[in-house]
């Protein structure tokens, strides 16, 4: 799809892979509402934005994962934009390391990184369908296709996103809904970097993993291979060309993959 003058969503668009999407949507003629839990992180991209394509960027705080909050942002991009061509379920959030998260973290894990992508896709495939164009784009993860070592919460969850953007690609593809999965490893942002401060040697473990495995690659730079992705209507972004390896290597022996992911765990204990 050719996002010139197309009118987008991103969400967690305040800052991280989020914020250099909406930039680059921008850029390449597109309008875009920059949706973000911190209000005044969206407000500053979208400033931004504007600052350099005036017009082109709102700003809205949001909690995405709340049904009626989606269906405000939706609302006003309409209102202010036109119609949704494109939908970026972008925000995510971590999780307690180990099986120390409760009831109520992996509630909220579920919500934000799957039941969001979920509810959205509920309010916009139809409208999408009836047009005959639509794109639905997921941030999931390189643990939604590996694992991760150290969070639960994230590496099911991440998991569950893939399956959701396979499920709605199979099912919405021939209908004109086009889908996107990111799975990136390392990029530089707060969430990659929020295990180092947990305290729990396998917090400081998970981003020795990520930032160990691989190049840690800026915001921008994904963007650039997301936005390129979409022109070309690519449903697996890998940012990092050695997922794919580690993902055929998992497939085709898991056993002998799940002994070295934990000899793998065990040498990031050992210096955690």
């Amino acid at each position: 799809m050719k996002v010139a003058r197309k009118v987008a969503i991103v969400t967690g668009g305040g800052n991280g892979i989020g914020g250099a999407i909406a930039e680059r949507l921008a850029e390449q003629g597109a309008r875009v509402l920059v949706a973000d839990l911190d209000p005044k992180a969206a407000t500053a991209v979208a400033d931004r934005i504007n600052e350099r394509h005036s017009g082109s960027a709102l700003a809205e705080g949001a909690d995405i994962a709340d049904s009626e909050q989606i269906r405000r942002v939706i609302e006003r991009a309409e209102t202010e934009l036109g119609p949704v061509d494109l939908y970026f379920a972008n925000a995510g959030i971590g999780g307690a390391p180990g099986l120390d998260a409760d009831d109520a973290s992996w509630d909220r894990a579920f919500d934000v990184n799957v039941r969001a992508h979920i509810r959205a896709a509920q309010q916009l495939v139809p409208g999408w369908v009836e047009r005959g164009e639509g794109y639905f784009v997921t941030t999931a993860s390189a643990a939604g296709l590996l694992t991760q070592i150290g969070s639960a919460t994230y590496s099911v969850t991440k998991h569950a996103a893939v399956a959701f953007a396979e499920w709605l690609s199979v099912t919405y593809g021939d209908r004109g809904v086009r889908v996107s999965c990111l799975c990136p490893m390392g990029v530089e942002t707060k969430l990659m970097r929020s295990g180092e401060g947990s305290g729990d040697p396998l917090g400081v473990a998970a981003t020795r993993a990520v930032i160990s495995a691989g190049d840690v690659l800026q915001p921008a730079e994904v963007a650039d291979i997301v936005l390129d992705a979409v022109d070309r209507e690519k449903f697996l972004i890998l940012p990092h060309e050695s997922v794919l390896t580690m993902y055929r290597q998992k497939s085709s022996d898991y056993d002998r993959w799940l002994r070295g992911m934990r000899r793998y765990q065990s040498s990031l204990l050992e210096h955690a």
